[in-house]
């Protein structure tokens, strides 16, 4: 007997009566609240006014009744059943006035003689409602969303793609309010990483070089020849300068851009490794035009120096295993050294000959 007196005092308190129906259609918190409060109106005697019974319960009541809650956890849901339509609230924001006044969403008909009832019975959830066509967020509404910080103008420009979302769906809800004020702080919170995002971002800026560790992931860990990757820096400036664009990460861009680059040229590859002269009709593989063109390098601008780059070679009776390599160097220098001559204050990373760029061996492997 005394082991289970000291068990039952353990839990002294009156336990919380919560339906599982009831707190899956209005919410867990808001099942619990209403099933305090609707405690509270069984044992304690009202007020009548306007045709409703209201209780007021102070911040000590407030704490005892629900201690696993803050203030603002306490504003929080009971607005939330107020937007539901099951509780009427007379009192301010409790999180300021540390006092809720409510009564429930019930008319109690009153007469001149007829007692004040002292108990109350829990009121049926509110039914739901289709979203009507010209439906706005009240003033309430609206100052809710400015305690998160989100302009009242931000929400009202959400209301149109709202409105027409859950008319399009034509599903029906307690409290569209509430649906309004989830919907609106998701889109603060994407507008917001948005403007972050677009603060970070930067113009190419003259002279651009990818950081070291964008180089170190391409030579060491992806494989690429480290003499590739600086012959595709010159382009790869030239392209998003005049393009005029801004980025948050152009060392990702440039990665990104360098890897495409280099599958394309290990396709362009001869895999006859034996070594021979320059045909006199020889055309470059398709392999080293889709190269180019990642490069953005104008495809008749390389086609102009197929010539005089077979007719080099020709003359010089020198043998390669790969001429496709060989004209990919030739190429992507002579576009580097195009583009420092158009803008004077861009120095070439190559001031080279013909002679030396067409025998530079750098660029092979």
């Amino acid at each position: 007997m005394t082991r289970s007196h000291d068990q039952n005092s353990l839990i002294p308190e009156t336990p919380i009566l919560v339906y599982p129906t009831l707190a899956a259609t209005i919410g867990l918190e808001e099942a619990t609240m209403l099933s305090i409060l609707t405690g509270v109106a069984r044992s304690q005697t009202g007020l009548s006014s306007n045709g409703y019974v209201w209780f007021t319960l102070n911040e000590t009541s407030v704490s005892r009744l629900m201690p696993f809650w803050q203030p603002q956890d306490v504003q929080r849901v009971a607005a939330n059943l107020r937007e539901q339509g099951l509780l009427l609230i007379a009192s301010a924001p409790y999180a300021t006035a540390r006092q809720l006044k409510f009564a429930f969403n019930d008319r109690v008909v009153q007469s001149a003689s007829a007692p004040v009832p002292q108990q109350i019975a829990a009121p049926t959830p509110a039914s739901k409602n289709l979203m009507p066509p010209s439906w706005q967020p009240d003033r309430e509404i609206l100052g809710r969303l400015a305690q998160h910080n989100i302009p009242s103008s931000f929400a009202l420009e959400q209301v149109p793609e709202f409105v027409n979302y859950w008319r399009e769906r034509g599903e029906s809800a307690h409290s569209w309010g509430s649906k309004f004020i989830q919907h609106t702080i998701r889109k603060w919170r994407e507008y917001e990483a948005e403007q972050n995002a677009r603060s970070r971002e930067t113009l190419m800026p003259r002279n651009w070089r990818p950081s070291e560790e964008a180089i170190d992931v391409l030579s060491r860990h992806a494989g690429i020849s480290r003499q590739f990757i600086e012959d595709a820096i010159p382009e790869f400036e030239l392209y998003w300068r005049e393009k005029g664009v801004r980025s948050d990460n152009w060392n990702k861009k440039f990665r990104d851009h360098v890897h495409h680059q280099w599958l394309r040229y290990k396709a362009a590859l001869e895999h006859d490794p034996t070594p021979r002269r320059i045909p006199p009709n020889w055309v470059p593989s398709q392999d080293v035009y889709e190269v180019l063109r990642l490069a953005n390098i104008d495809i008749p601008f390389a086609q102009s120096l197929l010539p005089e780059f077979v007719i080099y070679w020709r003359d010089s009776n020198q043998v390669h295993s790969s001429w496709n390599t060989r004209f990919l160097q030739y190429v992507k220098q002579r576009w580097a050294k195009r583009h420092a001559q158009e803008d004077p204050q861009t120095k070439s990373t190559r001031e080279l000959s013909l002679a030396e760029q067409l025998t530079d061996r750098s660029w092979a492997l």
